[in-house]
């Protein structure tokens, strides 16, 4: 009963949140990262491959532009279907209604951190005793730390959490659950491990494309590392807002990075 009115009052309280203006908010966030992935990245991932399609400048347009829609579908089905389901970024939030940032994300700067952290560290450890094949793929392609931090910490998690994650937890709410109370643990759970998945599935590409072939131990270690982070950020996504996954997310690669430098 407390939970039912907590979710309640939750959703009543999101609604007074500008639609427009907070998708917008989420948008320019979203976008920081996609253009430094497409200035900084992209021409680095694609100068050794021979016989491109097209220009590299209109390759960089296409996959910019390309980008934005994909940010702008998460970001509103986030906005639209977030409230129903109790899943919420209150600092983008509060920023949108005009209300204070900061007393919205400090129940999430603790978990966020530490969360961070402790994934920085075993990302470290990971990638220490990772495959030959991923060392080397790591060793001939490391982007650059704001890449990391903007399109991993804030991109990555608008996409997956707030946009594919939120619609997977309202589809089951809507025709397992029949929109009756808060989303049931188990059916989150659900959506946070479909979307990790999905998460881990979406940086074989990029493997395949560094390493030439995708061997058994390096489809092991992306889709078993990625989708462990997965999981931490969804959970933290669920109970503490999109802002703790995106803390934990960005923290996690600058301690790994700076751990790496000592």
């Amino acid at each position: 009963m407390i939970r039912k009115c907590i979710f309640v009052l939750m959703t009543a309280d999101s609604s007074r949140v500008p639609r427009f203006r907070l998708g917008l908010l989420l948008w320019l966030a979203g976008m920081l990262g996609v253009v430094v992935i497409t200035i900084t990245v992209l021409p680095a991932f694609l100068k050794d491959l021979e016989d491109l399609p097209a220009p590299l400048w209109m390759i960089s347009l296409a996959s910019l532009a390309q980008s934005a829609v994909l940010v702008a579908l998460a970001a509103w089905a986030g906005v639209a279907l977030a409230p129903a389901v109790g899943l919420h970024a209150p600092g983008f939030e509060a920023a949108a209604a005009g209300r204070p940032i900061v007393p919205a994300l400090r129940p999430q700067l603790l978990p966020g951190l530490l969360s961070g952290v402790l994934g920085g560290v075993v990302l470290f450890a990971a990638f220490r005793y990772a495959p030959a094949a991923v060392v080397e793929i790591q060793r001939r392609f490391s982007p650059s730390l704001p890449a990391r931090v903007l399109y991993g910490g804030i991109t990555e998690e608008l996409l997956l959490r707030w946009g594919f994650m939120t619609l997977l937890v309202w589809l089951v709410w809507r025709f397992a659950q029949h929109r009756l109370g808060a989303p049931r643990a188990g059916y989150v759970w659900i959506a946070i491990l479909v979307s990790s998945l999905v998460f881990a599935a979406g940086h074989l590409p990029a493997a395949a494309v560094l390493a030439g072939v995708l061997t058994a131990d390096i489809v092991a270690f992306v889709i078993v590392v990625n989708t462990a982070f997965g999981v931490l950020f969804g959970y933290l996504f669920w109970r503490y807002g999109l802002e703790a996954a995106i803390i934990a997310h960005a923290t996690a690669h600058v301690v790994s990075y700076v751990v790496g430098l000592l």
